[in-house]
């Protein structure tokens, strides 16, 4: 019992070690976002990102010539363009990704939140929709060539878990009616 325990207390020390160099990265990381000025959903985004350790700095200039700049197609376009240790970051990419990205290393330009999705990070409301988080590997890359690097679909653990669990009896109790 007291072996488990141990094993049990170095496992948890591990976690919160890694998730404290984790928060540390983060907060030692600047993300520069180019956005408009009266855009409240950009400003959602960046407490998000400073609620997550990113240390953020604010440029109220809009984010086409950033955009363009960058390397990012209009295709992949939102209201706002973040940079970050080299990488372009369009739109309402959610943190973790981010901090995967920047953990991974990929070549790439970037990561994509097309449009403006409900539910995602900035976009909080009675509403969420599913949403792809792309990444961006080529310069100028449309929607259609990007990679997904994550996926959010709200539904989807909502329809897992309102499926009724299947006992092997289900089949003993009710009327089951065979083709010929």
């Amino acid at each position: 019992m007291n072996k488990q325990i141990g094993t049990l207390l170095v496992g948890s020390l591990m976690t919160v070690g890694l998730l404290s160099i984790a928060s540390q990265a983060a907060a030692t990381t600047t993300v520069e976002v180019y956005k408009s000025p009266t855009c409240g959903c950009c400003a959602k985004w960046v407490d998000h990102m400073r609620d997550h350790g990113f240390t953020v700095k604010t440029h109220d200039v809009g984010n086409k010539e950033i955009r363009k700049k960058s390397g990012l197609s209009e295709s992949v376009g939102s209201c706002h363009t973040a940079l970050v240790n080299g990488y372009a970051i369009e739109g309402h990419v959610p943190a973790p990704d981010i901090i995967r990205l920047l953990k991974e290393k990929p070549k790439a330009v970037g990561l994509a939140v097309p449009d403006m999705p409900h539910g995602s990070p900035g976009m909080e409301g009675s509403r969420s929709d599913p949403y792809n988080v792309l990444l961006i590997t080529e310069r100028d890359q449309t929607r259609k060539d990007a990679t997904i690097y994550n996926r959010y679909d709200p539904y989807a653990k909502k329809v897992m878990q309102s499926e009724p669990a299947a006992t092997p009896e289900a089949g003993k109790s009710g009327s089951i009616m065979r083709l010929k």
